[in-house]
């Protein structure tokens, strides 16, 4: 039988998701000689000998049978002269000179930890337990190769059980580099004691209390999520009036919250542990959980410390991210004792650091897919193999929802959720995080920066900044041309028909853009269809206050002076107010044109009541959403025509129509369900007409909006129904969050946009 030697270089995410032990245990198996190391580009090196025959079945066993966490981009094989090795052994990991490559994520605690923590072993009770199967990585790598040294569990040696766990390969916490025990790991305090920290911490939640509970990516504010008084009482000392609350809840007390499908279970326990938004049964939570709406973010516990302390609270507990609105969660214990008082009634922390903060990722089932709210812990730091050239590319995304993107070894890495950097505090976290992301990648000097269109941003100052200093170029890409390309590159498409129903962003014309139609192909994007401009009286001020945004529509259909002063007086709106905004669309002073979809839905929403004010991002769309659960769509025409050589979509007819349907008696719930569809259905028809005008088999849907599963739903209906494709954002986000990807694509691939 003949006998070979291959060198073997895996990549993608194989460090520390127990990928060398199983590979210790397959090449034993096979009766294969050799050793397998880590290398500091985050890649595994294999040598390795034996029967031709063997060593085929090996390397498919390699991507076929790879630990559950791992994941295997690709492997570069060279052949070697056989030596005669039959033992196979884990040889010390190695460093490679500026090397970077994928990094694992941090993922819940897997269920022979469970088992671990809740029986009576040495782990019975231990908050931080893990293997190479679960626990933090993201959040506690400082450096590459992922050996406990580059870690913040370096502060805390292995006690002699805990070492002989760690060096035994058939053990699966075999270099687990965050393994740890009572006698050696991390310690648990309540108020700054560790005496029965984790009893204390129950009791003071089943007391009605506030608890700042740190976690791993950051600090969560907790109290039981069916003490009414309790959830008003942190509402009202974080500032946060209508923003929803997530909600922990073990398995068993799911159902008893909420109706998860299949998918929607299939989510929550998915080992990346996001926040799943699922329809709430009514009454069940108290209104102050999720004010004006009628779905709650839900999820499974992820950690020990979490499971340990549902046993004993035995029930849901809110859940939401510890820092005032706008800036970033606290991490860092003294700035978590100082930033909690007049918050949290208590602290419990750990003292384990938190290299890299990372916030809760958020997901919902919208158009039959799932589409990610927000993309951070349990996703980041994973890669999306592209090709972009050989010179890496950093994208900052807009100024709200931001991530950015890193693209270097042919690989776009998305950063964690980094928030609105329109304050000091999250900009520095912004700069702090592409610090630790490009060190961790190993990537030099990067001289192309991609940013928003909008030259204002601070991202935008930022690109500046950061090429100036490393003597490259600024590449501004269109907010919705990133959209566009993001969808286009995770589904790897040459052509499509890119529709992006948004709140803002900076057109190419200086307008505010927001519901747009592009056909893109051969590093093209053409700009071929929009939303019928309207007036935006105050322009951003509109946003906060959509009866504004109202008054634009009104005022497009015709309803003026008088007529428009007398109708949004009758809605509410202060007088003196009112004098304002009639005189701004009148003189055409501080009210642009806008072809927002987001505020077509504000519009809606504000009109009908359902929001009159918005306090948090995307609100008015949301209670607008709810508000159509149950309602029944009323058959008003939209009609899309053509105009200076684009189609456009009127709305403003039909907004003028649901005015009268309100006024006629038609229900709130009926109204919105019609707005809805009226979005949908005169925007796909439109992308129809492209597709079949330009020959193109693809429409991609993307933007905050397409979150929205009604809109979502409908559109993919006509789309589907005309014979064409659909595609939308899944790997990344629809809305702000994706758009540094999209950047990234757009600006690697040298696109052009046509207004």
């Amino acid at each position: 039988m003949s006998r070979g030697r291959r060198r073997l270089l895996v990549h993608g995410v194989v460090q520390g998701v127990g990928f060398r032990p199983f590979v210790y245990r397959l090449a034993t198996e096979l009766g294969l000689g050799g050793t397998v190391c880590n290398r500091g580009d985050a890649g595994v090196e294999i040598v390795v000998e034996g029967p031709d025959v063997r060593l085929v079945e090996f390397v498919e066993a390699l991507r076929g049978r790879a630990p559950q966490l791992a994941r295997v981009e690709r492997i570069d094989a060279e052949a070697l002269d056989p030596i005669g090795e039959t033992a196979f052994a884990i040889a010390p990991s190695r460093e490679v000179e500026g090397a970077g490559g994928a990094l694992p994520p941090d993922t819940a605690i897997c269920s022979e930890c469970v088992d671990d923590v809740r029986g009576s072993g040495r782990y019975a009770g231990y908050w931080a337990t893990s293997c190479t199967d679960c626990g933090p990585r993201f959040t506690v790598i400082e450096g590459l190769p992922y050996d406990r040294p580059l870690t913040s569990m370096r502060e805390f040696p292995l006690c002699p059980a805990c070492a002989a766990e760690y060096t035994d390969p058939l053990n699966r916490r075999y270099h687990a580099q965050t393994t740890a025990c009572p006698v050696c790991g991390p310690r648990l305090a309540f108020d700054d004691e560790e005496s029965d920290a984790l009893e204390r911490g129950a009791a003071a939640l089943l007391a009605g209390k506030v608890v700042a509970m740190k976690g791993l990516g950051g600090t969560h504010l907790a109290c039981q999520a069916r003490d009414a008084a309790a959830a008003m009482r942190l509402r009202q000392r974080l500032g946060r009036s209508g923003q929803p609350f997530a909600v922990m809840a073990r398995e068993q007390d799911v159902e008893s919250l909420a109706a998860p499908d299949p998918e929607e279970w299939a989510l929550l326990r998915r080992p990346e542990r996001p926040i799943v938004a699922v329809r709430c049964r009514a009454g069940v939570l108290p209104a102050g959980i999720a004010p004006g709406l009628d779905s709650v973010g839900l999820l499974l516990p992820y950690s020990g410390l979490q499971i340990l302390l549902l046993d004993r609270v035995k029930g849901p507990i809110v859940l939401t991210s510890a820092n005032l609105p706008g800036r970033p969660m606290w991490t860092e214990n003294a700035e978590i004792r100082e930033k909690s008082r007049g918050i949290a009634d208590h602290v419990l922390a750990h003292d384990r650091r938190i290299v890299a903060r990372c916030d809760d990722s958020v997901v919902r089932r919208a158009g039959g897919r799932t589409v990610f709210i927000r993309r951070s812990r349990g996703y980041t730091p994973e890669r999306f193999p592209i090709d972009l050239g050989a010179e890496p590319l950093l994208a900052l995304g807009p100024e709200t929802g931001v991530t950015f993107a890193l693209y270097s070894d042919r690989a776009i890495t998305l950063s964690q959720h980094i928030g609105s950097v329109d304050n000091l505090e999250t900009f520095e976290f912004l700069r702090q995080a592409i610090d630790h992301l490009v060190r961790l990648a190993g990537v030099g000097a990067i001289r192309r920066i991609a940013c928003d269109l909008h030259p204002q941003f601070m991202t935008s100052h930022l690109a500046r900044a950061l090429a100036g200093e490393a003597g490259g170029e600024v590449i501004p890409v269109q907010h919705h041309a990133a959209h566009v390309a993001a969808v286009m590159a995770e589904h790897r498409l040459d052509e499509a028909v890119g529709v992006v129903l948004d709140g803002y962003g900076y057109g190419a014309d200086g307008a505010p853009w927001g519901g747009e139609i592009f056909v893109a192909r051969d590093r093209q994007m053409t700009r071929v269809g929009s939303l019928r401009p309207v007036p935006l009286p105050g322009g951003d001020l509109a946003t906060r206050h959509p009866l504004r945004a109202a008054a634009g529509y009104l005022a497009a259909a015709g309803v003026i002076g008088e007529r428009l002063r007398a109708r949004l007086v009758a809605r509410g709106l202060d007088a003196v107010v009112v004098d304002t905004v009639v005189q701004q669309i009148a003189r055409g002073v501080n009210a642009p044109e806008t072809t927002s979809a987001g505020r077509f839905l504000d519009a809606v929403a504000a009109w009908l009541g359902v929001c009159r004010e918005r306090t948090y991002e995307g609100e008015p769309a949301m209670r607008l959403e709810a508000a159509a659960r149950g309602g029944r769509a009323i058959e008003v025409p939209v009609s899309v025509h053509e105009r200076e050589s684009r189609l456009e979509v009127d709305l403003v007819t039909p907004f003028a129509a649901l005015v009268e349907l309100e006024a006629n008696g038609a229900t709130v719930a009926d109204l919105a369900a019609t707005a809805q569809m009226l979005l949908a259905r005169g925007t796909a028809d439109a992308a129809i007409r492209i597709a079949q005008q330009h020959r193109i088999h693809t429409v991609g849907l993307s933007g905050g909006v397409a979150v929205n599963d009604a809109i979502a739903s409908e559109f993919r209906r006509r789309i589907e129904a005309a014979g064409l494709d659909m595609k939308t954002n899944e790997g990344v986000p629809c809305g702000d969050g994706g758009v540094s990807f999209g950047q990234a694509v757009f600006a690697g691939r040298d696109m052009r946009l046509t207004a």
